[in-house]
Order: structure tokens, then C-alpha cells, then sequence
């Protein structure tokens, strides 16, 4: 298996169509994104302070996406870490499997949009990181 580094997290532009009655932003999977989408999720109504995440997966992609407001992703691969600020509706962050993930300082009125590469499998997350260290120490 390959060992995924928070270096190949990258911000991906969306389409966006513009015209006076507002904006459209199209997201297809195997084209938009490098994965066939087979769940959607959104986050809403944050309390201040709240942090989500805080977990890995094995073997899920996902593009998240601000839809509306703000938020911080913080990316850890065992080893590296990187925080990326997400504030744009035509631009997404897509998260390569073996990656821990929290997301934090959402702004008031804040969605998060998560796109997934499979169905919402349990045995998939990763969700004490001292097993996260030992999950990657072992790729």
C-alpha cells in the first residue's frame, strides 16, 4: 500500500458559471474530482469553538468544500502537518486516504460540504490517532 503525505491534499478550483442572476458551481465525480462520488454530507450550525473530524481513513477520498463561510482543515500524515483555510464555494480540498483530518474556527453561518468516495463503511475510519501513528508506521 502507498503512504500518502498531506503533500498530495491540494486545493482543486470548481467550475464556476457566472451571470447576473448569480453563480453555479457543477461538481461531477471522475471529472471534477478524481473519484466517482458515492456519498454527500454537509456540516451546519457549528457551535463556536466546536472542532469536527479528528480521524483518518484508510482508503476514502473526499473533497470538502465551503460552501458558505469559513473553516480551517488541519492535515496530518503521521509525520507532516498542514492547515488549509477553506472560505471559497468554487474551490474544494481534496483528502487522499491515510490522512488524520480536523476541521476548526468555523465562522459563523459556516457549511461544510464533504464529497466521499464510497458509502459510510465503520471499519474504514480511524479514530484514535496513537492507532493512526501505528496504522502508518506500518505502510
Amino acid at each position: 500500500m502507498r503512504i500518502n503525505s498531506v503533500y498530495e491534499c491540494n486545493i482543486l478550483p470548481l467550475s464556476k458559471i457566472h451571470n447576473r442572476a448569480g453563480n453555479i458551481t457543477i461538481v461531477e465525480g471522475e471529472k471534477s474530482v478524481p473519484f466517482d462520488v458515492k456519498r454527500i454530507y454537509y456540516l451546519y450550525d457549528m457551535p463556536s469553538g466546536e472542532t469536527r473530524g479528528g480521524h483518518g481513513h484508510k482508503a476514502l477520498y473526499q473533497l470538502i468544500v465551503a460552501t458558505s463561510g469559513s473553516f480551517d482543515v488541519q492535515l496530518d500524515d503521521g509525520v507532516n502537518k498542514r492547515i488549509v483555510r477553506l472560505n471559497r464555494p468554487d474551490y474544494g480540498l481534496l483528502i487522499v486516504p491515510g490522512i488524520w483530518r480536523e476541521l476548526f474556527e468555523f465562522s459563523s453561518g459556516s457549511v461544510c460540504l464533504v464529497l466521499a468516495s464510497t458509502k459510510y463503511d465503520e471499519d474504514d475510519y480511524i479514530r484514535d490517532y496513537s492507532e493512526f501513528q501505528l496504522y502508518k508506521n506500518k505502510l
